[in-house]
């Protein structure tokens, strides 16, 4: 097991803890979808559905958040409970939050970023996401970069997605991936999915046939000593997908209004999801949690087939 699970400020589920110790799959889960995804009850329901999904396909989910000053990895129903209600109050931790969280003894939703490190700590090697964040549009002026690529930049794990949300400029996205050494593969698709949309015009590097594909392949990157994590980008189901052109009309309208307000920062992305929901009448809600399912489906599977890689 792994030796930081005696760390102060980490505390690992007895569920996730054995199914570690006896090389069993483990999926690990954000919490900002929790709190700042969508609104309650919604957002618990979603929570504990992917839960469900991972353990329907023979791993074990660990959520994880910052609770009371720990970095909490297999939360309890009552803690998603927790979160879900207290939604917004709930502050969105990244990597420079977690210093003062800890130290004070506060909660914090993860992040992409932040849940990658909770589950390096505990020795959870795959996770299971909607979509990473990325450079934003305009980002050679404002210079908005997601802390989510440096994260897969030093932390060795695969990280399941939606590609990068489609709010984002997924070309400078890719090539800051690739300045980083971050592998970026997709799943059963040469191209990179667009969170909403199974199209974006932008080819991933390399092309994953099946589970076993890409736990080979993050084995090899493992067993190397290569440093950072690995993308493996799966799009959403055809069914649930959203026209391109649509759905980038929808995002100008969005970002137009956000550069009116004037928001910036970490409240951009939250505003902006939230501002194309309502413009497509909620089918961009929708959209998100399908993906979200169909992403954890496929962690789930890719967890096991690295298990029987150990």
């Amino acid at each position: 097991m792994n030796s930081t699970l005696n760390n102060a400020y980490l505390s690992v589920s007895p569920e996730v803890q054995q199914a570690l110790s006896e090389n069993r799959p483990v999926v690990a889960l954000e919490s900002t979808i929790i709190s700042h995804g969508m609104p309650y009850p919604k957002n618990v329901e979603t929570a504990l559905n992917v839960e469900r999904i991972i353990r329907e396909h023979g791993a074990v989910p660990a959520t994880i958040a910052v609770i009371q000053g720990k970095i909490t990895v297999g939360l309890t129903k009552d803690q998603i409970e927790y979160l879900g209600k207290k939604g917004l109050d709930v502050p969105k931790a990244s990597r420079r939050d977690l210093p003062v969280l800890l130290s004070r003894g506060m909660d914090g939703a993860t992040t992409v970023t932040t849940t990658m490190i909770g589950a390096a700590m505990a020795g959870i090697r795959v996770f299971a996401t909607g979509g990473i964040g990325g450079v934003h549009r305009g980002a050679e002026v404002t210079m908005d970069i997601s802390a989510d690529l440096e994260e897969l930049a030093q932390t060795p794990v695969m990280v399941v997605c939606a590609g990068c949300k489609s709010i984002l400029d997924i070309g400078l996205t890719l090539e800051y991936l690739e300045t980083k050494g971050v592998p970026v593969l997709g799943y059963q698709t040469e191209e990179m999915p667009a969170f909403y949309t199974t199209h974006s015009g932008f080819k991933v590097d390399y092309k994953i046939e099946d589970p076993e594909d890409a736990a080979r392949t993050f084995a090899a990157k493992l067993a190397c000593g290569l440093k950072g994590g690995m993308l493996l980008a799966n799009p959403i189901p055809p069914q649930y997908a959203m026209d391109l052109d649509y759905i980038n009309s929808n995002i100008d309208a969005a970002l137009k209004e956000c550069n009116e307000l004037g928001i910036r920062g970490k409240k951009i992305t939250p505003f902006l999801l939230d501002k194309i929901q309502k413009l497509t009448g909620g089918k961009s809600l929708e959209a998100n949690i399908q993906l979200v399912y169909n992403n954890a489906a496929v962690g789930a599977e890719v967890a096991k087939a690295l298990c029987r890689e150990a």
